[in-house]
């Protein structure tokens, strides 16, 4: 059964077709009425037709709507009618007066309440160009005070944090850091020293009313894979154990957190077992007896170091003194576990001496500056080795200094990247075969560590059996997140020994895996994979002196994202670039992992578009907050409410 209507007017006719309607629909549609009509317009058999158009009912003296009609985003259960009048309702009653003195707004766009009137009802002449790509002045209006109530949420961040106290860390002439450089067994780039003496700068700066203390580092150390960022910690924590501070080092895995644990050892156990102190190990996977001791050392002061997974920052741990926290790769903690982590690590430091008035030694857990006990709270820096497009740094990471490795160790070969499609494995498996002959090793990595049902990927296991049939007297080894930490470990030594030919892994291995015998690296459905993480795999390869290759293997037919990312990776090498096309794919969101806390960081405002407006934004919130701060943190509770906190994660 079909409703079939026919309209006319004074020029011609049209017929509605209704494939499901009511009795309703039956009573307005009655011979004689009039009724306004709108639909998609097509040529059926019967002439010209639109099916289950929108209709209304009205007299002659019904005038036409002087607005666009708003179609919102809703439900099967919520009709577009009841969303429009709660929205026009909402839009008068809501307190949208203008909260920003007269020169705030750039010149030339509208009021507030304006600009949102405007984009739920855009006037029917507007041009569709200015509706879609958001040129429009209301459009920048919005943009604009959403900037800006992130740029005054970052600086206020930034000159609470220039309130507080830290330890004042200071290196010794001939004391650590000249010690673990005469050790070390390479030289150090001139992008690390260069990074190492403004993080030094950063931990010794007095602060401008007390000179026993100093301002709370918080700096981020940028750098490619391979950068060798490792070192430039090492150099931060001896700085802060030569003061007589404690330094914890903490890493998203347990594999990431082994491999620094065991380059800190070789570098650092002689150096400080000769002043009686330790490096300490905590990782979710130690238990019992050993961890006890290890809590203990880190309680006592005893382990002037302490590295590990977010183990080190659980109830039970306390630090005699907490001088300095290095976080790597800190973009994969979760947004609520970063704030938790920089909460903990301030309540961390415990009880301690109080320095009297007049001055004693630097070093102690408490300062009385004019009189007043201030708690010292640890400098903080944290290490990505995804570079940071220079919009994410100005916006998203304002309230941070950031340090650049832009320089690799000498010795580090260019890797060359190849795209296979997933028929010529064969041909892949081959050339294993052909490293492995010359004495090198290979990774092959999979997104799965057992098959699905629910996606058809190859998975570590089934590679891992299939790799070790095709390459009979191979010792193939296989590596995933499941594995006991024991039996993971003994791999992992096997490889980096080279006593393994090819490792199977998970991206397990994504970061801080160090095989410089390692020249191939195979990555199984690289489609799959997001752009920064295919660069960090990548990463894995080319850490010696051997041509390296990376092979992506892909199934077809890729996707239009996929594509991109593919391209990227075969196009160039720099970290960097690799970064601005993944914001570009992307968007800032995903990249920084802002979607874990459930809230978009920024909802209208596009950093890779608004770039001139981020500029005016920054200049107008010095000057708001130096001129009118009441009208800044109106302006901020407006926006932002109770998220200005995920900005500082």
């Amino acid at each position: 059964r079909q409703l079939l209507v026919r309209l006319s007017d004074a020029s011609d006719s049209l017929l509605l077709r209704f494939l499901h309607f009511y009795p309703s629909h039956q009573k307005t549609f009655a011979v004689g009425a009039r009724v306004r009509v709108r639909g998609e317009l097509r040529n059926g058999f019967f002439g010209r037709e639109m099916v289950h158009p929108s209709f209304k009912r009205v007299d002659e003296s019904t005038p036409l709507a002087s607005v666009l009609t708003p179609v919102y985003p809703t439900s099967a259960q919520l009709p577009q009618a009841y969303l429009r009048k709660a929205v026009a309702a909402a839009l008068a009653r809501a307190p949208l007066g203008e909260l920003l003195p007269a020169g705030t707004v750039p010149a030339g766009l509208p009021t507030l309440r304006e600009a949102l009137q405007w984009l739920h009802q855009p006037g029917a002449e507007v041009s569709l160009a200015a509706l879609e790509d958001h040129s429009h002045p209301a459009w920048q209006r919005l943009k604009f005070e959403e900037l800006l109530a992130q740029q005054l949420s970052q600086l206020t961040a930034q000159r609470e944090r220039a309130q507080q106290r830290a330890p004042r860390l200071r290196a010794q002439p001939g004391g650590l850091v000249e010690q673990l450089l005469a050790v070390l067994p390479f030289q150090l780039t001139a992008a690390q020293r260069r990074v190492g003496e403004e993080i030094a700068a950063d931990l010794g700066r007095p602060a401008a009313n007390d000179a026993h203390a100093a301002v709370p580092m918080h700096r981020l150390l940028q750098g490619d894979v391979g950068s060798g960022k490792t070192v430039v910690a090492a150099l931060a924590a001896v700085v802060a154990i030569d003061a007589g501070w404690q330094c914890a080092l903490m890493a998203p895995t347990e594999l990431l957190a082994e491999q620094h644990f065991r380059k800190l050892v070789q570098w650092l156990a002689p150096l400080l077992a000769e002043r009686g102190h330790s490096i300490a190990w905590l990782t979710g996977s130690r238990k019992g007896h050993g961890r006890r001791q290890m809590v203990e050392r880190v309680a006592s002061g005893e382990a002037a170091l302490v590295v590990g997974t977010h183990a080190v920052i659980q109830h039970d741990v306390h630090f005699a003194r907490l001088g300095l926290a290095v976080i790597d790769e800190q973009h994969r903690f979760g947004v609520a576990q970063r704030l938790a982590l920089r909460a903990k690590l301030v309540d961390q430091t415990g009880p301690g001496p109080v320095r009297a008035r007049d001055g004693e030694e630097a070093g102690d857990l408490r300062c009385a500056a004019d009189g007043v006990r201030v708690l010292l709270e640890p400098h903080l820096l944290m290490m990505t080795a995804t570079p940071i497009p220079r919009t994410l740094a100005m916006s998203y990471y304002a309230d941070l200094d950031v340090s650049t490795i832009d320089e690799l160790p000498p010795g580090r070969t260019p890797v060359l990247t190849k795209l296979f499609a997933d028929e010529r494995r064969a041909q892949v498996v081959a050339r294993i075969a052909d490293e492995v002959a010359k004495g090198r090793q290979v990774y092959w990595v999979c997104p799965l560590i057992e098959e699905s049902e629910h996606v058809d990927l190859q998975n570590a296991t089934a590679t891992h059996a299939q790799l070790s049939a095709a390459l009979p007297g191979l010792a193939v080894g296989l590596l995933h997140g499941r594995m006991p930490a024991a039996e993971k470990a003994a791999v992992m030594a096997q490889f980096a020994g080279g006593q393994m030919a090819v490792l199977v892994a998970t991206t397990v291995i994504e970061v801080g895996v160090d095989v410089p015998n390692a020249s191939l690296m195979v990555i199984e459905h690289a489609e799959r994979f997001g752009l920064s993480q295919l660069h960090q795999l990548r990463g894995r390869v080319g850490r010696g002196a051997v041509a390296s290759v990376c092979v992506l293997l892909y199934q077809s037919p890729l996707s239009l994202t996929g594509k991109n990312r593919l391209r990227a990776m075969a196009e160039t090498t720099d970290g960097f670039e690799i970064a601005r096309r993944d914001l570009e794919i992307r968007g800032p969101g995903e990249f920084m992992g802002a979607r874990q806390s459930g809230d978009a960081l920024l909802r209208f405002a596009d950093l890779a578009e608004d770039a001139p407006l981020l500029q005016l934004a920054r200049a107008a919130a010095a000057a708001l907050l130096a001129q009118h701060p009441a009208a800044a943190q109106a302006q901020v509770a407006r926006w932002l409410d109770t998220r200005s906190d995920y900005l500082k994660a």
